[in-house]
């Protein structure tokens, strides 16, 4: 199913820091997870939020290094949901609707990019895991990932 991001509305746009491997089996899955299982980011978020997914490494923790946009989806549930399928790692969950987009590095676009203030520094910002960015920016790896 395509989705198209819509310009209006009061949704919010996040940043997802995710290895690519469990990026993968979220996209096959219809599912997001954050901060290694837990709740307090997923919560934050609404139905319709739209979330970019950027991966430092193809695995966590012992991956290559990636440094892309991996995946493009829209939150579709309306609350957080704990997965029980072992008992030592029942991680929260959000439902997620992805669309089609291709992997893109992220060097290209730093420079559009308003939340990265230091292009030297770049790597910093995504050390919290989540986090908001504007439609610009949204827009910005939007297109780069869809065209």
């Amino acid at each position: 199913m395509s989705v198209s991001a819509p310009s209006f509305g009061a949704m919010t746009y996040w940043i997802n820091t995710v290895s690519r491997g469990h990026v993968l089996r979220g996209v096959a899955g219809g599912f997001t997870q954050a901060n290694h299982g837990r709740p307090h980011m997923l919560r934050r978020m609404e139905r319709d939020d739209w979330i970019v997914f950027y991966s430092p490494k193809t695995d966590y923790p012992d991956g290559d290094r990636l440094q892309a946009f991996t995946a493009l989806g829209r939150v579709c549930d309306d609350e957080v949901y704990q997965e029980d399928f072992d008992p030592q790692f029942q991680p929260y969950r959000r439902r997620m609707e992805f669309i089609p987009c291709a992997e893109t590095p992220i060097r290209p676009l730093l420079d559009q990019l308003t939340f990265i203030e230091d292009t030297s520094r770049w790597g910093f910002r995504f050390r919290s895991g989540v986090f908001s960015i504007d439609q610009h920016d949204f827009d910005v790896i939007r297109a780069a990932m869809t065209q």
